[in-house]
């Protein structure tokens, strides 16, 4: 008999706050962000515009600003900071993805740049039609 009014006053001294520090926990958590359904498109599209950014002047092939282009999308999506470095790492990432190995303007990078500016045309095409207001 002793054993079981130790066993319960341990429970009561013990178990019971921590079940309710275990129940308050996600109340001290900071709520987490959901992010937008096309968020994994807006993150290949920030790192293909990436990649166009190193690739486009290597080449020589036109004028356009992709990094200006990325910072006018971040403002037209307005993310929240996890969301906006996110992006911007993608950006980042593609760059460097292309840095590493593309030192002159070769057929193999006319071709990745091409094939680049046809994805992007197509993913911004595809989120604009899906999730435009």
């Amino acid at each position: 008999m002793k054993v079981a009014k130790r066993a319960a006053a341990w429970g009561k001294r013990v178990l019971y706050p921590l079940f309710a520090i275990l129940l308050l926990l996600p109340l001290a958590a900071p709520a987490l962000a959901i992010d937008p359904p096309y968020q994994r498109q807006m993150e290949r599209l920030s790192e293909i515009m990436g990649s166009l950014y190193f690739l486009q002047p290597l080449c020589k092939a036109g004028t356009e600003d992709w990094r200006a282009q990325m910072a006018d999308l971040i403002a037209l999506d307005e993310p929240d900071e996890d969301r906006r470095q996110r992006l911007a790492g993608a950006f980042n990432s593609g760059y460097e993805a292309f840095a590493r190995f593309h030192h002159q303007c070769t057929p193999a990078s006319r071709e990745a740049l091409r094939r680049l500016l046809g994805e992007a045309q197509k993913l911004a095409r595809e989120i604009h039609t899906r999730f435009a207001e």
